[in-house]
Formats: C-alpha cells, structure tokens, sequence
C-alpha cells in the first residue's frame, strides 16, 4: 500500500504518518522510487496509534503502549497505570475547562456589552 491508502484505511492525515515514521513508530519499506511501501503491520500500527491519540495518549505513553500491545508476557497492570495516569490529566482538564468556563461566565454577566468603552473583561485580561 501507498501512504494514500494507508492514509485512508487509518484515518490519518499522510503528514502525520510520515511524522510517525520520522519518530520511529513505523518502517515502511522503500522502493527503488524512494516511495514507501506499507504492509497491514504498519497499518494496524497506525491505526492503533491513531486510536491512542483520540482517547488523549501522549506519543510517549503511545511507544509504552505500542510496546505493551507487542510484548505477549505483559502484565496488563501496567496497561492499566498508563490509562489511570491519562485519565487523571483529562480530569485535570476538564477541571481547569471549568475553572475558565466559571470565569468567562462571570466576566460576560458583568460586562454591559453596551456603548460605553469601560469592560470588565478588558480589565480582568489586562490585570498583573
């Protein structure tokens, strides 16, 4: 397959993959065109990575968890630390998604929105 399939099959954009073949997630072969050619193992890879990265995974928790899917002995304990871990730093932001949704609330129920140039939204952005 050529990155343009691939890129459909994985629902990736072709930058991406060849970001990730740059960082070493992949290896796809080369022909003698230099074009790269990939087998389903890439593609599964891909896919995979793709998934990871829709549910928040970092590209580092990616490698562990790439790593993991690979290695047949693991210990799906340690699968699951890596998923708390990302569970506590999206709970981390939606908490701080709260925290600016409170605040722009108040600051647009305290605005007028009128004629007059005095804005408390202004002020509170220009505050040390």
């Amino acid at each position: 397959m050529n990155i343009g399939d691939v890129a459909e099959r994985s629902g990736l954009p072709a930058k991406t993959i060849r970001y990730y073949e740059d960082i070493g997630f992949i290896k796809p072969r080369r022909g003698l065109n230099g074009y790269r050619h990939f087998d389903e193992k890439e593609l599964h890879k891909l896919a995979f990575i793709g998934r990871a990265r829709s549910l928040g995974f970092t590209i580092e928790d990616c490698r562990s968890l790439l790593a993991l899917y690979e290695d047949k002995e693991r210990a799906s304990a340690d699968v699951k630390e890596i998923a708390k871990q990302n569970l506590k730093e999206i709970d981390a932001k939606i908490a701080d998604l709260r925290a600016m949704h409170t605040t722009l609330t108040h600051l647009i129920e305290e605005c007028a929105g009128d004629h007059r140039p005095d804005c408390p939204i202004l002020k509170n952005l220009g505050e040390i």
